[in-house]
């Protein structure tokens, strides 16, 4: 995902790199080997930069339109790093037709970011989901295992301040 408002600079680590690039050269060799590969760089770097997928795609001889198709097909691989602090909104159905549309807009107006994006500072990360089981609590959001129900946006900066 390009970043709508502010991207977080890389900030990857000579020893971070070699962790990588020892995963690629022990699994190059290895059937079906790139998703295990991103996987691990992702553990290595908490998410896949395009500038881990270039030194995948240079290591492999892969296109780098491959290694970015597969990180933007699955799910479990973030192209921007995560927060301290991980904000998921529920914006399935229930949750949606009671406001989470207005949470959600509210949470990218105070955090300065868009859905799918982390703050500079690395402290909040925004994402939304299509459900986390509280339905009767709904619109709910999720700031790592606190659970806040029945928001309207006017919370949204009394809730954050718990955080900073």
């Amino acid at each position: 995902m390009a970043c709508t408002t502010q991207c977080v600079p890389f900030r990857g680590t000579p020893e971070q790199e070699a962790a990588l690039k020892q995963v690629i050269a022990d699994l190059k060799e290895t059937q079906g080997a790139l998703m295990p590969i991103m996987q691990q760089a992702q553990n290595i770097y908490g998410y896949l930069p395009i500038e881990v997928q270039t030194i995948i795609s240079d290591e492999l001889g892969i296109p780098l339109e491959k290694i970015y198709g597969v990180a933007t097909f699955y799910s479990q691989f973030a192209l921007q790093p995560k927060g301290k602090y991980q904000i998921s909104v529920c914006l399935g159905t229930a949750c949606y037709v009671k406001g989470a549309g207005e949470v959600m807009q509210e949470l990218e107006k105070q955090l300065g970011i868009a859905n799918g994006e982390c703050t500079p500072d690395g402290k909040f990360s925004l994402d939304s989901c299509r459900c986390v089981g509280a339905c009767g609590l709904a619109p709910v959001m999720m700031i790592g295992e606190d659970v806040y129900g029945r928001l309207t946006p006017d919370q949204i900066a009394g809730i954050l301040a718990k955080y900073e």
